[in-house]
């Protein structure tokens, strides 16, 4: 579903505004008890912030001018430091842009963020094979790079390509990267995970972060995973509405035991993504199957 022709029309700020008007509005009419502990946090937020994709008080700890950002002259592209690792990002001629993309990964992965992919309960295995898909940058795989057997990074982008190659140049004997779209079916510049790792040591944890493309990729790993009798997912369901409920019903029918993480994301982008009530949504799911 998509936002309307005139919902597209209104200005951004306009339409942020009147969002968290919306948000406000709705909770509002609902009584005390109807309304979670966690719902109510964010709700606080909102009453004394502007809305914001996380609507909580550690985004306040981050600035994308304080980051330091550096050249690599020979490459021609920028990097920071990730954990004590270079990251680069994908061009060199804007350090501001640079600034505020590293600025949002801290967000996503700050330790209080609902978007976190891994906690300390919910890890990579060491020797883990790792399907990362929906790579871009690359954090995810650079930050468990030294555990890991090997990472097969998908990210179809080519602008990220170089930039990918430069972050992993001294674990390269272990890093894949794939130039494809990943989904149900393998036409094109599709490919299944499935149909990928027939003729491969197979995943054994598998992360998504797919613009809303998170179903289709699980349908098209069935095999890897009704045949994996140890196996982990982390996914991404903030894109679209519904896509909570419906992919943790799937991971649940293929055998994961899940939890979401904490919290909430109010996730207003895209043109297909039309952000109605509860307006609230779970941003992760970190799911395992074993025998």
């Amino acid at each position: 579903m998509k936002a309307s022709f005139l919902e597209r029309l209104i200005p951004k700020k306009i339409r942020i505004k009147q969002l968290k008007k919306k948000i406000l509005n709705f909770y509002d009419q609902k009584k005390t008890n109807q309304i979670s502990e966690a719902e109510k946090e964010v709700l606080d937020f909102l009453e004394h912030n502007e809305l914001s994709v996380f609507p909580y008080a550690f985004t306040k700890k981050y600035n994308p001018a304080s980051i330091e950002i550096q050249t690599d002259a020979q490459l021609n592209l920028f990097y920071a430091l990730w954990e004590g690792k270079k990251l680069y990002f994908k061009n060199a001629t804007n350090k501001k842009s640079a600034q505020k993309y590293f600025n949002s990964l801290l967000l996503e992965q700050d330790s209080a963020s609902p978007h976190r992919y891994l906690t300390d309960a919910f890890n990579v295995n060491e020797g883990s094979v790792i399907a990362d898909v929906g790579a871009a940058e690359g954090n995810f795989s650079l930050s468990v790079i030294e555990k890991v057997a090997h990472t097969y990074i998908f990210e179809p982008d080519p602008a990220w390509v170089k930039a990918l190659e430069a972050t992993f140049a001294p674990w390269a004997k272990k890093v894949t990267i794939v130039q494809k779209l990943v989904g149900n079916q393998t036409t094109g510049n599709y490919i299944t995970l499935d149909d990928y790792f027939r003729d491969k040591n197979k995943p054994d944890f598998i992360k998504a972060d797919v613009e809303g493309f998170e179903i289709d990729l699980l349908k098209g790993a069935k095999e890897i995973i009704e045949k994996s009798e140890n196996i982990k997912a982390t996914v991404c369901t903030y894109h679209r509405q519904e896509d909570a409920e419906t992919i943790q019903a799937l991971l649940s029918n293929y055998g994961f035991s899940t939890t979401f993480s904490d919290g909430f994301m109010i996730f207003h982008y895209g043109r297909e993504n039309v952000v109605r009530p509860p307006y609230l949504r779970k941003a992760v799911i970190r799911g395992t199957k074993t025998n």
